[in-house]
């Protein structure tokens, strides 16, 4: 079975860079990978793609280095089953209410005894019937992340309690949902968002755990290692296609160039 890149790094606390992709192309996915990202961010939570199209996405990932980190939505455990046995070495859960959701979840994760993943293994993970079931329900069990996302006030005020859930590995902060749910929506930098953040850094401190939150630049990431995030995600695809047409419109329309913004 194919081990976690994420996992091995954080183990020897080391900061780990994921991006989001957002486009289904496979070649997308096959060069992020390639090029040595630790893992690409495949949200399944607001994107409309199938559980086939992403299976494609993962296998092309498989080619480089990077983990999957899967989103599915909130309460998902079929889903989140597939998109293990699909390939995916994490699991982002989003919207986790209070500790006795994320010990849920941490079950969904993980085979018996630990949980009560069920199991197939005909399938890239273990990959296709080729492991003795022990030592694929071992492996796996020991090699899967979750990622637990901190995006609502009253998952704030049990950070501490979602923390200490045993199979909770990483605590990610939800800024955007914060600031939304907080009602100053697209305050980044509001004082409630930082607040959270402080918040969630000092429950992964108490119980030995990882934490992180998306992060807009590389200063900004800075101050979060310095807070002791190890896990950070920054841009993605549909971003850097934007930004970069952006700066082109800008470069060639003072040569005479001209352009029909629809938007």
């Amino acid at each position: 079975m194919r081990p976690s890149r994420i996992r091995t790094k954080l183990q020897r606390n080391e900061p780990v860079l994921i991006t989001a992709l957002h486009l289904t192309d496979p070649s997308i996915h096959e060069l992020t990978s390639l090029m040595g990202f630790d893992g690409i961010w495949l949200d399944m939570e607001h994107h409309t793609f199938s559980l086939e199209t992403a299976s494609s996405l993962m296998r092309a990932a498989r080619v480089g280095a990077a983990d999957i980190v899967a989103r599915p939505a909130k309460g998902e455990f079929m889903r989140m089953q597939r998109m293990l046995e699909a390939g995916a070495q994490a699991i982002m859960y989003p919207r986790c209410d209070d500790a006795r959701e994320a010990a849920e979840v941490a079950k969904w994760m993980k085979f018996p005894p630990l949980g009560k993943r069920g199991f197939d293994g005909g399938n890239p993970d273990m990959p296709y019937c080729t492991m003795p079931m022990d030592q694929y329900v071992r492996q796996a069990n020991e090699q899967t992340l979750l990622v637990l996302q901190v995006e609502q006030p009253n998952t704030v005020e049990e950070v501490e309690e979602i923390a200490a859930v045993e199979g909770v590995d990483v605590l990610f902060v939800g800024k955007a949902d914060l600031s939304l749910q907080g009602g100053v929506p697209g305050q980044m930098d509001h004082e409630s968002v930082r607040d959270a953040i402080h918040k969630t850094a000092q429950a992964a401190k108490n119980s030995g755990k990882h934490w992180g939150c998306p992060s807009a630049s590389v200063q900004q990431t800075e101050e979060l290692l310095g807070m002791g995030a190890r896990f950070i995600a920054h841009n993605a695809d549909i971003v850097m296609i934007k930004n970069a047409l952006e700066q082109m419109r800008s470069n060639f329309a003072p040569l005479g160039f001209t352009f029909d913004d629809r938007i």
